[in-house]
């Protein structure tokens, strides 16, 4: 109980500090941000956008280790574990791409002009979107876990691709591109001190409640499904 009482404070203090303290181009104060040249304002996003797209990689990649493990032991709540895991990949993604949106409208005047970056992410919502598809195609438990896992393990190798470097080595307008001159706060952390803080902050405050809702997600995946198997038999 402790620790969620922790989390709540760890988050509500980095959203009240992420999006209230003020971006200057000589900071002074302790709770004042430096100017970075490119993004100005929209710099604030990098707090909250920033961790979606990280948690949408660790999900993809435990949903990837529970299936490699359910094909070792054909255990099925490691198949549990692995769809528990890819459900909030889909949804840190897809407040990845929106976040993602909305700062692009602010900074480049529209919502999507498939830059590398919404390309890439687009690409992986279409990937594992097909993913729930196939799981959803299958009647069999042992059938579905096993082309799932299968599945799951072939479509995180494009998960470092499209996230980390095809937009990288692309030119775009999302910063760090391959001709972005100012490369970027997460590229070349131009942030002092204090934003550096509230940006580890965020990181370490949306993986902890990653962890949570997996754990929940999880736990309820199996209720649900033993709920099924009584209405079934009875």
């Amino acid at each position: 109980m402790i620790w969620k009482i922790f989390l709540f404070l760890l988050l509500a203090f980095v959203s009240i500090a992420g999006i209230g303290f003020p971006i200057v181009e000589k900071p002074s104060a302790w709770y004042e941000f430096p100017l970075i040249p490119g993004l100005e304002e929209n710099a604030k996003i990098i707090f909250f956008h920033v961790p979606t797209a990280w948690l949408t990689v660790i999900a993809f990649f435990m949903s990837t280790i529970y299936s490699f493990k359910y094909l070792r032991k054909k255990n099925l709540d490691d198949d549990v574990k692995s769809y528990a895991a890819a459900q909030l990949g889909m949804i840190f993604c897809i407040l990845a791409t929106v976040t993602g949106a909305v700062w692009a409208k602010f900074a480049w005047g529209s919502y999507w002009s498939w830059d590398p970056r919404q390309t890439s992410i687009f690409a992986l919502l279409l990937i594992y979107g097909a993913w729930f598809a196939l799981r959803s195609s299958i009647e069999s438990e042992e059938k579905r876990a096993t082309l799932s896992s299968v599945y799951s393990m072939i479509a995180f190798v494009t998960v470092p691709f499209f996230i980390f470097v095809m937009p990288r080595i692309m030119s775009g307008l999302h910063p760090g591109s391959a001709d972005d001159s100012n490369a970027g706060p997460v590229v070349d952390f131009k942030m002092n001190g204090n934003m550096q803080l509230i940006f580890f902050l965020s990181l370490i405050g949306f993986t902890i409640l990653y962890f949570w809702m997996w754990n929940v997600g999880y736990r309820s995946i199996l209720v649900r499904e033993k709920l099924n198997k009584q209405l079934i038999r009875g």
